[in-house]
C-alpha cells in the first residue's frame, strides 16, 4: 500500500524503436518492484512522447517549453520523486530519443535519484556513464548501482529463450539501486518539501 509521502519513482523506458528489446528489461523491472512498499513505480513508455528534436527559443533551464507535448512530458516528471532508466547503448551512448527527452525538461530532474538498466554489448556501460553525466548537469543524483544486461544475458533472453530467472546476480543488481534509488529519494524529497 501507498501513501501520499511514499516517494513515486518513473520507469522510462528510453527506445523508441520497433521490435525493441527494452520492453523485456521494463516489464521485469516492472514486476520486480511491485513487491515493494517503500516506493511507488510508473511505467513511462516515450512512445506516448513523441517529442520533436529539441527546437526551443530556450533552455528548459530559462523557460518552460512551448511544445505542448514537452509540456505535457515536463508535467508528467513532475509527479515524481526519482527515476529508473532503461536504456540500449547505440554507438557508445545513449538514445537519441532519450537524449532528446531529457533535453527538454529541467526543473522537473532537480535533486531527484536517477538509477540505470542497461542492455548490451558491455551492458551499456558507455551509455550509462554518459547519461550519468547528463543527470550531474541536470541537478538529478545518480546511484552507483545499476543493472547491467551484457551480450550473455541480452542474447540469452532476446535470442536463446532464457528469462532473467536464468541470471539472477540481474536481481540482486536491481534490488541494490532500488535500496539507493529509495534512501535518496526519501532524503531528497524531505530536502524539497523543507524548501518549499
Amino acid at each position: 500500500m501507498t501513501t501520499q509521502s511514499t516517494p513515486r519513482i518513473g520507469i522510462v523506458l528510453g527506445s523508441t524503436r520497433k521490435g525493441r528489446f527494452g520492453e523485456k528489461p521494463a516489464k521485469w523491472l516492472s514486476d520486480l518492484v511491485g513487491n515493494r512498499s517503500d516506493l511507488a513505480f510508473e511505467l513511462i513508455d516515450l512512445r506516448d512522447y513523441p517529442l520533436p528534436f529539441f527546437d526551443e527559443r530556450m533552455s528548459p533551464i530559462y523557460a518552460p517549453p512551448e511544445n505542448p507535448v514537452a509540456q505535457r512530458w515536463a508535467a508528467k516528471l513532475a509527479t515524481f520523486d526519482g527515476f529508473v532508466v532503461v536504456t540500449p547503448e547505440y554507438n557508445h551512448g545513449a538514445s537519441a530519443v532519450l537524449k532528446n527527452a531529457l533535453d527538454h525538461a529541467y526543473k522537473e530532474f532537480n535533486r531527484k535519484p536517477i538509477g540505470f538498466v542497461g542492455y548490451g554489448g558491455v551492458g551499456a556501460a558507455r551509455a550509462i556513464e554518459h547519461l550519468r553525466m547528463v543527470a550531474v548537469e541536470l541537478q538529478m543524483a545518480p546511484v552507483r548501482s545499476a543493472v547491467h544486461l551484457g551480450m550473455v544475458e541480452f542474447l540469452g533472453i532476446w535470442q536463446q529463450g532464457k528469462s532473467f530467472d536464468d541470471f539472477p546476480h540481474l536481481e540482486q543488481s536491481a534490488t541494490a539501486m532500488l535500496d539507493d534509488i529509495a534512501w535518496w529519494a526519501r532524503a531528497l524529497k524531505s530536502a524539497r518539501q523543507a524548501q518549499g
